[in-house]
């Protein structure tokens, strides 16, 4: 993601204060006052039908939406009803995405409220650079993770609260994270996708590079195909930088997402692409759309985003959120509604998946082709709409060998050590050679794993229970370091002549 616009994180991911349209005035306290007495007194109900209408009344008194915006997405439920989930649908047998696990490739997961069970968040290796500084294990240090996972699968509002994260820590806690990281956790998905205990169906992948590589020979693509083919739908982010999709959003076989701004939550005709959603060329564009502007999720305390911009902060009812913006809210949203989808039609393999929420979107009317796809998520739709049949809507594309070059993956984004040593060239992040030629039959059957060892090196333990969140132990039996890079702490690379209010710009992979 290259948009380094005002209001833009280091790495491309946008976070959202409260929205205003005019000068704050003691309105705005009063509000969430109203609110918060409502909701004690039970007068006002989210899960109720009209919801939405007396949200309106409570904020504006059916004058304008100036405070709704300045508090929308508050109770998490606007962003269900504009793709149209019931609000009651936990509460009247609708699906919740129960036994469909959702792999978050990402930064972590923090045990935050909501997110703090075994039934909600399970644990896989820690294959981030925080493991060499002694953090604890897999959480969530700098809070994208966290964000992606409260929309997919919070126990308060998230999109499939019924569904499982499994939390692969690619991420470290400025949110440094090299290629062969990403490449490894996907395939330790697909090895482990089927295990006792398992049921990974979905991936999240709010990651992206700036590299123009053809898909054709990626081992990024390659990677995201073997898991495709494995039957787990991946669902990519299309990147924030407003023109190219990141990789590998450029494959064709994957569910790429755009994000929309829903603005007002109550009617669809000011619905809009996001400006800073990457729309693609006409040979190449998003599949669909879903809400990525001024999203409320779960925020991690304390972390870099946390601490470096307090303004996404959102309290109310005593549990603690912040608001973000980017596809990689939109890519989560998606991934929860494929988890919807799955509960009620499990027998459905990725290409039926991409196929029916394509062909029951919404379009927006006036926004191009290239930057909408087939338009906004219609969860209703989709799941009143006839499954297609698997012969019908057989994806046909070439598929990636993935023997290409790994650092023509990387693009742009490297990683450097303290001592100045660039991470480049065909080599992970081990030191180990890369030879494509030898690693991509393995990630085509699924067997690039064996036990912790990937790509010829150890990098996790072999004792996994997925029953068991990690405790310190588990995964913990290696540090980062390898004979060829032993001592070496890597950090993001430094993005020279762009600052933004005064910091230096360091990571470029998270959408």
């Amino acid at each position: 993601m290259n948009d380094r616009s005002p209001g833009m994180l280091p790495d491309g991911w946008r976070w959202s204060p409260p929205r205003r349209r005019g000068p704050l005035s003691g309105v705005v306290l009063a509000v969430l006052l109203v609110l918060s007495a409502g909701v004690a007194s039970n007068t006002y109900d989210p899960t109720a039908a009209n919801y939405g209408t007396s949200l309106k009344t409570a904020l504006n008194s059916g004058s304008s939406f100036t405070e709704w915006n300045s508090t929308r997405n508050i109770l998490r439920t606007e962003v269900k009803r504009a793709i149209g989930i019931p609000l009651t649908a936990a509460l009247t047998g609708g699906p919740t995405g129960k036994g469909i696990d959702v792999a978050v490739i990402d930064t972590g997961v923090a045990p935050v409220r909501y997110l703090d069970s075994a039934e909600a968040v399970v644990n896989g290796p820690d294959l981030s650079l925080d493991r060499q500084l002694g953090l604890p294990t897999a959480v969530d240090a700098y809070g994208h993770g966290t964000h992606l996972a409260g929309i997919i699968a919070g126990r308060d509002a998230g999109v499939a609260p019924g569904s499982r994260i499994v939390n692969l820590k690619v991420g470290a806690a400025d949110g440094a994270v090299d290629v062969s990281q990403v490449i490894a956790a996907i395939d330790w998905v697909v090895t482990h996708r089927a295990d006792p205990g398992f049921n990974i169906r979905v991936i999240n992948l709010a990651y992206g590079t700036d590299s123009t590589q053809s898909y054709l020979n990626s081992p990024l693509t390659h990677a995201v195909e073997s898991a495709w083919r494995a039957g787990i739908v991946v669902v990519v982010a299309s990147g924030n930088s407003g023109g190219a999709l990141a990789m590998p959003a450029t494959d064709p076989f994957v569910l790429t997402v755009g994000a929309a701004d829903i603005n007002d939550p109550l009617q669809t005709s000011d619905d809009v692409v996001a400006p800073y959603s990457a729309v693609g060329t006409t040979a190449r564009g998003v599949d669909l759309l879903a809400p990525g502007t001024s999203i409320t999720s779960l925020r991690v305390p304390g972390g870099y985003v946390d601490t470096a911009y307090p303004e996404s902060r959102f309290n109310f009812a005593g549990t603690t959120y912040a608001k973000g913006s980017g596809t990689s809210q939109a890519a989560a949203v998606v991934s929860g509604v494929v988890a919807l989808v799955l509960q009620a039609h499990p027998e459905m393999n990725p290409d039926q998946v991409k196929a029916l929420l394509k062909s029951t979107a919404r379009p927006l009317a006036g926004a191009p082709a290239d930057a909408q796809g087939a338009g906004l998520i219609d969860v209703a739709g989709a799941l009143a709409a006839k499954v297609p049949s698997a012969s019908s809507v057989k994806q046909r594309w070439k598929a990636s060998t993935g023997t290409g070059p790994l650092e023509a993956s990387r693009g742009d984004a490297h990683l450097v050590a303290d001592d100045g040593t660039v991470l480049a060239g065909e080599i992970d992040l081990l030191g180990q050679p890369w030879k494509g030629s030898i690693w991509a039959p393995l990630s085509t059957t699924g067997t690039a794993w064996k036990g912790g060892t990937w790509n010829g090196n150890v990098w996790a333990g072999t004792d996994f229970e997925p029953s068991l969140t990690v405790d310190g132990v588990v995964w913990t039996g290696r540090t980062w370091r390898s004979a060829t890079w032993t001592g070496r702490t890597w950090r993001a690379d430094l993005w020279l002549g762009h600052t933004w209010y005064g910091r230096t710009w360091r990571s470029d992979g998270w959408a």
